[in-house]
């Protein structure tokens, strides 16, 4: 199992921050390799994502999320893949986002991929990427303000 832990100050308000992380459908014009993100209703999501030129589509499940805290997300078939996403205020108007993604590399070129770390060099890439998106928008492109407690 690989785990990966990025952190990034964004100047947008932790609200702005949040909600536009709840947009799952905008993931992939900041997400490398992302191509598409279904949100079939408060808990269940659709990825397609293309990993080292392998597509893959997976079911995945929000298992935690409260606002302005943390969108916590498991797989829930096919490939091994989990995370949480932290949201932590820094002043009224920047906030810092900590991702934290386990992940299970499957067959030899991904790998070989995370043991020379492009996993981590993406993920911070994505989070420069969400850091751009935001603060160029100044607004989040739209908000749920759900709560969807852990189930034990």
């Amino acid at each position: 199992m690989t785990t990966i832990t990025k952190s990034i100050d964004v100047d947008v308000p932790i609200g702005t921050a949040y909600n536009q992380w709840t947009q799952f459908e905008t993931f992939p014009e900041f997400m490398g390799g992302v191509d598409k993100i279904e949100q079939l209703n408060d808990r269940s999501l659709v990825w397609h994502v293309n990993v080292a030129g392998v597509e893959r589509t997976f079911d995945a499940e929000i298992t935690e999320q409260h606002p302005e805290e943390r969108v916590a997300w498991k797989s829930v078939d096919g490939v091994t893949h989990a995370g949480v996403v932290t949201f932590h205020k820094l002043a009224d108007s920047s906030t810092r986002i900590t991702v934290q993604l386990d992940w299970e590399p499957d067959g030899m070129l991904e790998k070989a991929a995370s043991a020379v770390n492009i996993d981590d060099r993406q993920v911070a890439n994505d989070l420069e990427r969400f850091k751009t998106f935001i603060e160029v928008r100044g607004t989040e492109s739209g908000a749920w303000r759900g709560d969807v407690p852990r189930e034990s």
